[in-house]
């Protein structure tokens, strides 16, 4: 079974299946995956903006994991040009 990142569409039906009121089991079967995907989902991107009301925003959650994954430490292949350098 292959890991697979959720899509923007995704996030747009949790967000509003989650303004509807339903739990994170019910958004999980809705949108075919696990519980804990939405968990994580959540627990990375709820935000708390000046009030106690959680804000769950998908724009903000897609931007927010494009800039996790183009800044992330990426495996750096041994090639021509790195061999020059080290040489």
């Amino acid at each position: 079974m292959a890991y697979k990142h959720l899509t923007f569409i995704q996030r747009c039906r949790i967000y509003g299946l989650w303004r509807a009121g339903h739990n994170q089991s019910a958004i999980a079967k809705e949108i075919g995956v696990h519980k804990s995907t939405i968990s994580r989902e959540f627990k990375r991107n709820i935000f708390w903006w000046g009030s106690r009301i959680p804000q769950y925003r998908p724009h903000y959650a897609q931007s927010y994991t494009d800039n996790r994954h183009k800044y992330k430490p990426k495996q750096i292949k041994f090639n021509e040009e790195v061999e020059g350098f080290v040489k």
